[in-house]
């Protein structure tokens, strides 16, 4: 079993956590579009408080240990490792709660290719437990708004994870989608679910659009969030997300494999 100690030191080493790739200016951009309701940073969530730039610096810097100086506006940016794992054995304990309960639940991602394999290892250890790994809405067309404008993807699931993929791309071989922080998804999937009766998610597991939109609509809601992805922290913050966990979400899809195995013990899913 991986210690938390190890696990603590695979996050320095791999930059998933300590000084990660984003760089503050993104972040500090983010907060700015956050504060101006931009729905490009909002992701789904419809904040109920004034969120101010250096407001969000500061709940940041609670939940992900960047630094609280406003005047540092250049470099790479800081998420404390402690502040991971914490958050890591609360996004498992969430995991082991839905195991014992045999609870429904649906797991979608905005970053298919760094992630699948997380997100796909959590649906076959639930499904082996006896939770159903909803998949609905399969091969429907979204609509999202890009910098490129207008486009539509297909919703599809590899391995019980859903994902959006531009029309054409799917096919043997072709397992990851496009990357995208929209709330779309998740919406089409839990509505074309509830109108056709379907049984519905006790538990979404994700990031991006994933959580925050399935978390606005009132779904219990756990994910991933890099530190320019402040919806989920404000998420959390506000009672909308129930555990939003702080890492550079686009590092090496394998640097995520002893995060696997860690909330895999922890939930007591290892199989």
């Amino acid at each position: 079993m991986l210690s938390a100690g190890a696990l603590r030191a695979h996050l320095l080493a791999a930059r998933l956590a300590g000084p990660v790739a984003t760089s503050r200016q993104a972040s500090l951009l983010s907060y700015r579009l956050f504060a101006d309701r931009d729905p490009r940073v909002l992701i789904g969530l419809d904040p109920e408080g004034a969120w101010q730039p250096r407001d969000l610096i500061e709940l940041m810097a609670d939940k992900c240990g960047v630094s609280r100086d406003p005047s540092y506006t250049h470099g790479h940016d800081v998420i404390d490792p402690e502040r991971t794992l914490a958050a890591l054995d609360a996004f498992a304990d969430r995991l082991g709660e839905a195991m014992r309960n045999r609870s429904p639940v649906l797991l979608g991602t905005g970053h298919p290719h760094r992630l699948l394999g997380f997100y796909a290892a959590l649906a076959d250890a639930l499904s082996a437990a006896g939770c159903v790994v909803l998949t609905p809405a399969q091969g429907s067309s979204v609509d999202i708004t890009t910098r490129f404008g207008l486009r539509t993807y297909n919703l599809d699931y590899v391995r019980g994870v859903a994902l959006v993929r531009e029309p054409g791309t799917s096919g043997p071989g072709c397992e990851t989608g496009a990357h995208s922080h929209s709330p779309l998804p998740v919406r089409t999937a839990l509505v074309t679910q509830a109108e056709a009766g379907g049984q519905l998610p006790e538990l979404v597991v994700g990031d991006h659009g994933w959580v925050c939109g399935a978390g606005q609509l009132g779904f219990d809601a756990i994910g991933l969030a890099d530190v320019d992805d402040p919806a989920l922290f404000v998420g959390e913050a506000e009672g909308r997300v129930s555990v939003a966990v702080p890492l550079d979400d686009a590092v090496r899809s394998d640097y995520y494999r002893p995060l696997t195995r860690y909330v895999l013990n922890r939930a007591c899913l290892s199989q």
